[in-house]
């Protein structure tokens, strides 16, 4: 296979290990629980089951959106008890923030600057600070805001639902479509759940209410009816409703990623090779498209592949309307992704859920969960973020020893 940069195969990234938290709903289980405390089990947990020995650890990269600044990936490695030669750092991508970091961590050991990384994402929208903008003058009143701004006032900077509905009647997507790709979301995260296909990609996170096991949002007892029945959220006359909408949740996700090399001389037999990964920009007021022109953009440097030869997709569930809108751009069938529901149904913790994305897909190639292992079967995550942004990046199922 040939693809943008051809590292020599020593130096191919590798995912090795892939885990991640439940995913609770915003104050809900992990409504006490700091960004720290989400990430530092987990690193615990790839370094038990891989075997690593910390010290060999490059760096530690995580990505984070709503949190109140600072290291938190420097935070989580001191928090777990990695060496303090270990160093980190937290990207901001917004909602493709860990995903961008797994990419990072591939470029790096591509460029040869390090053999063995963990990266992923972290959000914890319990407990984040809230956000105030300092008064313009003396004795004027804090203003509190949500977010920072993505895009200037004179090309627009939406909020999400409201970019959501932009894209929804922009590309003629009706509310009927977007309930039934959430309902399809949520049958699909119930049944896998019950079959304990997500029960070797979870670690476990103890709360002062107990052990936090399973994610908390897929809901059985719900149907067409149900979501029929709730109102538009962002605009009267809309289609975007809090049923085919992601909830807002808390959760942590990394991989280790090494080169092939090292994965080798640990022992390890199988793993998700990065190919590649690109980045590009759309309007910022129809930013559910994004991922329309990173994946073509992808696929543009992989010429001798096409969407038909993909073995598996996840993508990004932020709005059944962005969601339904790309697939129709690039002419991917609903059935053809995220095989076990996405984040309407499991929720989308905003810094984490790019990382979500590809243990999901390590999950489905790699883990022992049903035996779709298969050598050289190929992989995309898929994501849009917030300011016009699409990230996709591309792996393959290889063969280590």
């Amino acid at each position: 296979m040939s693809y943008a940069y051809q590292p020599d195969e020593d130096w191919q990234p590798v995912v090795v290990a892939a885990y991640r938290s439940p995913i609770g709903r915003a104050f809900g289980s992990f409504a006490t629980v700091a960004a720290e405390d989400l990430l530092a089990p987990i690193i615990r947990r790839i370094l038990s089951e891989t075997g690593i020995a910390p010290d060999t650890i490059d760096d530690v990269l995580v990505g984070n959106a709503a949190g109140g600044g600072g290291n938190i990936a420097r935070l989580a490695a001191l928090t777990a008890g990695l060496p303090m030669a270990v160093p980190g750092v937290t990207i901001d991508r917004q909602c493709g923030s860990g995903l961008e970091a797994i990419i990072m961590a591939a470029r790096l050991i591509q460029a040869k600057a390090g053999s063995c990384f963990l990266a992923g994402g972290v959000e914890s929208v319990s407990t984040a600070p809230w956000r105030v903008e300092r008064p313009k003058a003396n004795g004027m009143p804090p203003r509190f805001y949500g977010r920072a701004r993505f895009s200037p006032e004179t090309i627009g900077d939406p909020e999400m639902g409201i970019a959501a509905e932009n894209v929804a009647r922009q590309f003629g997507i009706s509310r009927q479509r977007q309930d039934e790709f959430a309902l399809h979301s949520h049958r699909l995260a119930v049944q896998a759940t019950e079959a304990g296909i997500f029960r070797p990609e979870t670690v476990e996170i103890s709360t002062s209410h107990g052990l936090v096991e399973r994610d908390e949002c897929p809901r059985a007892a719900t149907s067409l009816e149900a979501f029929a029945n709730l109102r538009p959220v962002f605009l009267a006359d809309g289609s975007v409703t809090a049923g085919n909408a992601c909830p807002l949740n808390d959760g942590a996700c990394l991989v280790l990623v090494t080169s092939r090399a090292m994965a080798r001389s640990m022992g390890i037999e199988k793993g998700l090779a990065f190919i590649d990964g690109t980045a590009a920009g759309v309007d910022p007021n129809l930013l559910g498209i994004g991922p329309v022109v990173s994946t073509r953009k992808l696929l543009q440097r992989q010429p001798e592949l096409s969407l038909l030869d993909i073995n598996a997709i996840e993508f990004n569930e932020a709005f059944a309307a962005q969601v339904l809108a790309s697939l129709d751009q690039l002419d991917i069938p609903v059935d053809a992704i995220n095989r076990n529901g996405g984040a309407i149904a499991l929720g989308h913790p905003f810094g984490a859920s790019g990382a979500i994305l590809v243990t999901r897909l390590y999950s489905q190639l790699i883990r022992d969960t049903g035996g779709s292992w298969a050598p050289g079967a190929t992989a995309l995550a898929m994501i849009g973020i917030g300011g016009g942004i699409g990230l996709t990046a591309m792996f393959e199922a290889t063969q280590l020893s």
